[in-house]
């Protein structure tokens, strides 16, 4: 930890967390994002907006922001990893709750993360449930990954990646940078770092549904759906060299090797279902029922096996059986 991260940690007082914004070209869902923290059941919490780039609709909007302890932090466009970690740098108080410009967070939510704090302040990473957006319209929760955290890390060492939703997450700020803070990995930045801080510290998981994760066409998923999966299996893989002690490679080398793993059917029969939930989101029934249609035709068991962990109490990962790696090492490893 910098020894000006230590002194802000102890100069931040009973103000126990952060919420960290991370803003690029974040209008018109970022209005309803403030919003949402303008509702939160508890006081004393410090905003921390960064805009990556210029933005003048966002940062007028943000200028007019009078009920919440709002700090604004326009930089020159340096992309997403590079602001999340100005965000861990410029946060003054031990906790980052993550939230991204298009999500909301639920009343309780900062109340119950700031309790769940004191309960486990040696803890690295704390996490809520998540459902989609909006309510009464789009349908189900985001896949998460909820267990004890002997559980969690039992499942990293077993070579399988966390599944959060990245705005019901909130960062250890001194764990997060001890673990090398965020990576430079396109989309999946986010689960770099959680299986590195889960073989450093705990993981506790709220069992409540805190925030609300909007799906639509211009989100990182819609736009680069299939680069974020190889992106995933590229974090697997670095997690995987790192449980077997072999040296990874850049993924631009492995990229090619790393798509040929990808089950095309699966991964389309995903999309699908996520453009059916986009299109009942906009109240497009008909658009909808075509989508799912769609999802079963291509793989048949995918909407099934999604439906099912809805409810199951298996602990959800994300990621193939490391056998697979395994089976291409040649191609993987030198």
């Amino acid at each position: 930890m910098s020894a000006l991260l230590q002194q802000r940690l102890r100069n931040a007082g009973p103000v126990p967390c952060t919420v960290g914004i991370p803003i690029y070209r974040g209008m018109p869902w970022l209005r309803q994002a403030i919003e949402s923290l303008e509702q939160q059941t508890c006081r004393g919490f410090e905003v921390l907006a960064v805009l990556d780039g210029p933005d003048r609709e966002s940062s007028v909007y943000l200028a007019s922001v009078t009920r919440l302890n709002l700090r604004v932090i326009e930089r020159p466009h340096r992309g997403l990893v590079a602001t999340l970690n100005h965000l861990l740098a410029e946060c003054a108080t031990p906790w980052l709750v993550r939230q991204d410009a298009d999500d909301i967070s639920y009343p309780a939510r900062l109340h119950k993360l700031t309790e769940a704090a004191h309960q486990y302040p040696r803890a690295g990473l704390l996490c809520s449930r998540a459902r989609y957006e909006p309510r009464g319209r789009a349908r189900g929760r985001f896949r998460s990954s909820h267990g004890s955290p002997f559980a969690l890390r039992r499942a990293v060492h077993a070579g399988r990646l966390l599944s959060f939703c990245h705005s019901s997450v909130a960062l250890n700020v001194a764990v997060a940078q001890a673990a090398g803070g965020y990576r430079d990995i396109p989309h999946s930045e986010d689960s770099d770092l959680w299986w590195r801080i889960a073989l450093q510290a705990d993981i506790h998981c709220l069992p409540d549904v805190l925030t609300g994760f909007r799906q639509h066409e211009q989100s990182v998923s819609s736009l680069h759906h299939e680069a974020q999966q190889i992106s995933g299996l590229y974090v697997q893989y670095l997690l995987l060299s790192s449980i077997w002690g072999l040296a990874p490679r850049p993924l631009a080398d492995v990229r090619e090797a790393l798509a040929a793993l990808l089950p095309q059917s699966t991964l389309q029969a995903r999309q699908s279902l996520r453009q059916a939930n986009m299109a009942l989101a906009s109240g497009q029934w008909l658009t909808a029922a075509g989508c799912l249609t769609q999802s079963l035709i291509l793989d048949p068991l995918y909407l099934p096996r999604r439906a099912w962990q809805e409810f199951s109490p298996q602990l959800q990962t994300n990621g193939l059986a490391p056998q697979v790696f395994w089976k291409e090492k040649h191609l993987l490893w030198t």
